[in-house]
Order: structure tokens, then sequence, then C-alpha cells
């Protein structure tokens, strides 16, 4: 007796813990269902609570005996739950949620095509977290660090779960009726522009995004959901998480299987590539090159020290592998997608998990060996080899000295070479990467 006793008590505690669950049991189960929309409520349980299991005709149980009846429905109820719980995993098995990790001017944009053009069973979205960054960022400029975080893990996590609701309240002008026409850059994203996510178009409404693919009307997020739980896998990608380490609940989350893949790219590079793209922004460093020596302390230089503290501080502990992104962290140079695209895109299919299709390799072998007229600031089309040396020719050597000064380290860890002459910066003969592999472990 005393050891039917125990068994009871024990599968009691089994009961607490599944009911605990059991939130998160019934919010996958509505994710993977096809008709279900974000918008819809969730259906309330039916189950009675564990603690009103242990009464009887509102009497507590006194004996025993009385302990049977319970027994066999905590039994049964916990045989229920195995059950349920792995038919839900099963369904959700082999679904990958990518996350594609940057910062602007590393050739994002370029690389998340390998992913954007995985075809009928890739749902991709391109930046969804410029919303986010637009109404948090302060008046003075930049943004609240806990706060942006916070609301970049929130929204990535609904959107990975086809739930564009959290969203939404940053999209300015609020969606009426989740309909959008102001979507940042629909047009990047190929799931949001085909024919099952476009609606009439309206010729009087204004929609600076628009798709080029077709005519479509304002974006409806509801479509969108349905569109997004009908896709094998996700892609995400975003110049705009300062801290891998913010994103640990997403690995953590049972709904997800998500992957990150970190793209960086030499710092050199990086701030060349801005100086032309957001010219404006950089009168400072423009006028720096020609009128004198530049002030380490000035603010754009530790913005710049700031954004190379970030980036490192993210890939240490990607390398590093804690148990919490064991198996889920890759990280990659854009200086050899940009030598080798074909092997670098094959290795990062293989660490998501999915097939690396003959369509995507048509893209990849197409758009790396374009001509110099279609490789604009913004175009994906690159011809990848040019593309490694050409910063050299046009950051002034002063320039690539206070870069090598203030992220030093992390051109370090990425294998960067330093420069010590304005003939070595600009001699191609010298190469200014090193050949390093990264350990990182995939299986």
């Amino acid at each position: 007796m005393r050891m039917k006793y125990t068994i009871s008590l024990v599968f009691i505690v089994a009961l607490v813990i599944i009911e605990k669950e059991n939130n998160i049991i019934s919010r996958v189960s509505d994710k993977l269902t096809p008709k279900q929309t974000p918008q819809t409520p969730l259906q309330p349980s039916n189950s009675a609570s564990a603690l009103g299991l242990l009464k009887l005709n509102g009497s507590s149980f006194s004996t025993l005996s009385k302990l049977d009846p319970v027994f066999t429905l905590m039994k049964r109820r916990l045989e229920n739950y195995t059950e349920q719980r792995s038919e839900v995993i099963g369904s959700a098995g082999n679904r990958k949620h990518i996350l594609l990790l940057a910062t602007t001017r590393t050739g994002s944009s370029f690389v998340g095509e390998f992913f954007n053009q995985q075809g009928d069973n890739m749902f991709y979205l391109f930046e969804p977290l410029w919303h986010v960054e637009r109404s948090l960022t302060l008046e003075g400029g930049g943004t609240n660090a806990t706060a942006a975080a916070r609301a970049y893990r929130e929204v990535l996590q609904g959107l990975f779960l086809c739930d564009f609701t959290p969203l939404e309240s940053f999209i300015d002008p609020l969606p009426v009726d989740h309909v959008t026409s102001a979507l940042f850059r629909r047009e990047s994203s190929s799931s949001l522009c085909e024919e099952s996510v476009c609606s009439p178009f309206v010729k009087k409404v204004f929609e600076r995004y628009h798709c080029r693919t077709r005519k479509c009307g304002p974006l409806n997020l509801t479509t969108a959901s349905e569109s997004c739980q009908q896709k094998e896998h996700r892609t995400i990608k975003s110049v705009r998480v300062r801290q891998l380490e913010t994103l640990r609940p997403l690995a953590e989350d049972p709904r997800l299987d998500i992957k990150f893949i970190q793209l960086v790219r030499d710092p050199r590079a990086v701030l060349a590539s801005r100086m032309v793209a957001f010219s404006a922004k950089y009168n400072n460093w423009k006028k720096w090159a020609v009128d004198g020596d530049v002030p380490i302390d000035d603010d754009e230089v530790r913005k710049l020290k700031g954004n190379c503290d970030n980036i490192r501080m993210s890939a240490e502990v990607g390398l590093r592998q804690p148990s919490w992104l064991r198996r889920r962290y890759m990280l990659v140079r854009y200086e050899d997608i940009a030598r080798f695209p074909m092997r670098k895109a094959a290795e990062m299919y293989k660490f998501t998990g999915i097939p690396f299709t003959p369509q995507v390799k048509d893209w990849v072998l197409k758009n790396t060996q374009a001509s110099n007229e279609a490789s604009g600031v913004y175009s994906t089309q690159k011809n990848s080899s040019e593309q490694v040396e050409k910063w050299r020719f046009s950051i002034p050597y002063k320039l690539a000295q206070v870069v090598q000064r203030v992220c030093g380290p992390t051109m370090k860890l990425f294998g960067y070479k330093f420069v010590n002459s304005e003939a070595m910066l600009t001699d191609k003969s010298i190469s200014l990467i090193e050949e390093k592999i990264f350990i990182q472990n995939f299986s």
C-alpha cells in the first residue's frame, strides 16, 4: 500500500507539471494548424486542474482506497499528454528557423537571398525589426539597449511562430484590421509577394515598398501568417540585434528549432561601404580624411568601437558553444562567401539541415558573376570576387588606421590582417584575409 501511495503522489506531481506546460502545447498546436491565424483566440483547456483531482464531491481523500479512481484517471491523462506531446513535436520536427545576424554593409542582403531563393518551402522576412528600431529611437538618436533587446526578441519569437501581432504595434501607421501598406521592404521577401498573399491592387493606395513581381494591394498580415504556417522553414535577416546573448530565450523555446548564422566583414571594408551608402551621415569621417587627425574621443569613433565590440562579443559567445547554442551557431565571413560563394552556401545549408536546392544553386551562380553595371550599392547582384578587394581603394589609409586602433581585437578574432602603410593597403598582391577555420560543432 505504501508503494501504491508513493506512485500516486508521483503521478500527482507529474500532473501538476503537465498543467503548467499545457498552455505551451496549446500554442504549439495552434501554430501548426494551417487554418489557425494569430488573430484567432486560443481555445481554453477543458481539463480539470490538478488540485481539483484531489477532491471528490467536495471532500478530500482520507484513505488510500479512495485514491484508486484518481490514480487511474491521472494515469490515463498522463498517457494522453505523452501521446499529444509526441504528435506536436513530431509534426514540427523538420521545421527549421534561421536567424541571419549581421550589421549594415556586411553583405547581409546578398547572403539573405541564399535563403529567400529557396522557393515554396521557405518563408523569408527581410529586416522586420526596422519598424521596432524606428519606433524605439530616442530623440537624440540611438535606442535604449535593454528595451530594444526585449522588443526585438519578442517580435522575432512571434514571427518565427507566424504571429505578426507583436510586430503590428511597431508599424507606423498602425495596420487597420491587420492590413498595412507600410511594411519595410516587402518586395525583398518572395513569400510576401506570392500570389496567395497578393491582395487586389488598389491604385489610390501609395505603397513605398511594393512588390515587383506582380501588382499587389496592401499586405494582409493575417494572410501572410497563413502563408507562413504552410511553409516548411522560416528565415529572418536582421542587422539590428546587438548581442547574441539576448536571444537565448529563442534557443531555449521548445517550439523553435532555431539556428543562428552570424555574418561578419572586415570593419575597414564596412566603414568604406557605409561612407558611400550613407554619405550624409559620414561627413565627419570625410572631413577627417582631408583635414587632419581623427579625434579618438569623438562620438562617431566611439560608436564604431561599440559596434565592433558587440560583434566580437557575440561571436565569442557563439564560438564558445555554451549548451544553449550547441549546434545552433555558425560564423561566416563575407570575404569567404565572396571568394567561394557556392561552397559557403552549401556549408550554410548543411548547417541548417535544409536541402540545398538546384534553384538556390542557380541563383548563386548567376548572382556572383554580375557585371559592374548591375553591382550597385544596394544590389544583391555582385561580382563577388571583385567586391572583396574594392574597399581598399576607397578608404584613406588614415581612416583604416583608426579602424585598426579601435577594432583591433575584433579584426584579430576574425582573421583580418593589419596594414602599416598606404602602399600595403592598396597592394592587391598582399592578402588581408587570413585563411582561418572557425571551430564550430554542426553535428
